[in-house]
């Protein structure tokens, strides 16, 4: 695990930085979607809307690739790839797999971590004054 986590921190940092860097800079082309994608697509252009997820992206994956506030990153990662794989499994199923490569890529970051996360399991929170 002391190689594989670094690697697979770095690699999902990686991907998600360049596929941020993408909705600012448009260097990856796709071909144009049709149906509800295109709509989706149109509607996240349109509105501007993707500059906020492809800032969170690149933000992100720069915090994975220089291991700084990981947990932050894991933790704001974790709704992005809910809205992937939303988007994937509702919109587009036939090209779920590269989100799923990430999914996994989560998780192997992720569950080092997990103890991290703990405290957000709480029952009743209650306010100490």
């Amino acid at each position: 695990m002391r190689i594989i986590h670094p690697i697979a921190r770095v690699l999902l940092g990686l991907i998600f930085f360049v596929l941020g860097l993408n909705g600012f800079l448009w260097f990856l082309k796709a071909p144009p979607l049709t149906g509800p994608a295109g709509e989706w697509q149109a509607a996240i252009i349109t509105s501007h809307f993707i500059w906020f997820t492809s800032g969170v992206q690149v933000i992100t994956g720069v915090l994975l690739m220089i291991n700084r506030y990981v947990v932050l990153a894991i933790f704001v990662l974790a709704a992005v790839l809910a809205n992937i794989l939303a988007y994937h499994i509702t919109i587009m199923p036939t090209t779920i797999a590269p989100a799923l490569v990430a999914l996994a890529l989560w998780f192997v970051v992720a569950w080092p971590l997990r103890a991290y996360f703990s405290p957000l399991f709480v029952d009743k929170a209650s306010i100490n004054s």
